[in-house]
């Protein structure tokens, strides 16, 4: 069986495919060389000085870094050296050609030698350079944890803090809350009541009802409880929600738009929690409008992404035939660049103190985030502020295969 090559090993393979070119290359220049001084001393037998030629392929063979090859030149040039003994000299001057030969032989040793040693530190210094680069490299990747390790753990020493806190005023406003609601129940069942005034009675109770919920779940428990996933339409997620809103934009004199639904956009989620996400962005969106300002909630649909659909594939869950955006639009102040990037926070909030306690988002984040959803932010300053919910789509046929 072959086994694949990894992909962080493509360019040492390159690189040992490059090594190699490089050493027939060296090693085919420099036995062009020794052949080219052999003939230059064939043809000029008397003359010693050509075998210092056979420097310049020691030299080029130096640069390959491989001792074996080098042994192999070297000898090549001093059985070249000696050669030119063996042709024919004038009397008397075998001793002394001898002897000057040899001395060649040792002007080549030693350049060779010395070639070599340096070649070989060098490459230790690339080595070492080499290394320290990917120490450097791990270090800095290890201080990003770090800081992110850092970063979280304030974050759940803060939150572990503001639990203790909501733990103790949700106490406390428990009571009247029960009060306030069954007051609001009895005003609802006057008779002298007008249908529409019953109608806001309805939500003022439902709303009463929600608050209880949740003090309730957060004097149970610090953690946020786990979606009740059901069918839901999107039109029951954005309407009520809408008219849950519009008095607040009215007395401020913000337009809100609630773009009609499409009719198969159909999610799996937790009514609940989706709309007080809703509730949170709007409120956002309130905040950072003035007078004649305008905010749109839309709801539109999507091809889920390759990410998406793998993402759904490793949990296990069905495949997906779309996405179901919510996105909420407005045309206000819009968010700085340097506040962007920390809207993720908890507690970043540049809200006055007592208009905002920085959790909305971050909460808001994770209920998206345990419907196997996500919250995306565009804005920019002077000109306003989207967001956007993706959350996973369903149809008929998903709910079958469910």
């Amino acid at each position: 069986m072959v086994r694949p090559i990894s992909i962080k090993s493509v360019p040492q393979f390159f690189k040992r495919i490059a090594g190699t070119n490089r050493n027939v290359l060296m090693l085919g220049i420099s036995a062009a060389l020794i052949l080219l001084i052999v003939l230059a001393e064939t043809a000029v037998p008397a003359n010693v000085v050509g075998a210092y030629g056979f420097v310049l392929p020691i030299l080029l063979i130096a640069t390959a870094r491989n001792r074996r090859l080098m042994l192999v030149t070297l000898l090549l040039c001093i059985m070249a050296t000696y050669a030119g003994l063996l042709r024919p000299t004038k009397p008397g001057r075998f001793v002394s050609a001898a002897i000057n030969r040899t001395v060649v032989v040792g002007v080549l040793m030693g350049v060779a030698y010395f070639a070599m040693t340096r070649e070989e530190r060098k490459a230790r210094e690339e080595a070492a350079r080499a290394e320290l680069a990917l120490q450097t490299e791990h270090l800095l990747t290890a201080n990003a944890q770090l800081v992110e390790i850092k970063d979280a753990l304030n974050r759940s020493e803060r939150l572990a803090a503001i639990g203790q806190l909501v733990a103790s005023v949700a106490h406390e406003v428990g009571t009247p809350l029960h009060s306030i609601a069954w007051h609001v129940q009895a005003l609802g069942e006057e008779p002298m009541v007008s249908p529409d005034t019953r109608k806001r009675i309805g939500i003022i109770e439902s709303q009463i009802s929600r608050v209880v919920r949740i003090i309730e779940e957060l004097l149970s428990s610090t953690r946020q409880r786990k979606p009740v996933l059901a069918r839901l339409p999107a039109e029951s997620l954005v309407q009520p929600v809408g008219a849950l809103m519009a008095p607040a934009f009215a007395g401020k004199g913000v337009i809100l738009k609630v773009e009609p639904t499409d009719a198969g956009a159909c999610l799996r989620g937790d009514v609940e929690q989706l709309q007080q996400v809703l509730v949170n962005l709007m409120e956002n969106a309130l905040a950072a409008t003035k007078s004649g300002d305008e905010v749109v909630v839309a709801v539109d649909r999507r091809t889920p992404s390759p990410d998406e659909m793998e993402q759904r594939r490793r949990t296990g869950e069905p495949p997906l035939e779309a996405m179901v955006l919510v996105t909420v639009r407005d045309t206000g102040c819009g968010i700085p660049e340097e506040h962007l990037a920390r809207t993720a926070e908890p507690f970043f909030t540049t809200k006055a103190i007592g208009d905002g306690t920085g959790l909305g988002l971050f909460l808001s984040r994770q209920i998206v985030a345990a419907h196997g959803g996500a919250l995306s932010i565009q804005s920019e300053v002077g000109k306003g502020t989207t967001v956007t919910i993706a959350l996973p789509g369903e149809s008929e046929r998903t709910i079958e295969e469910a």
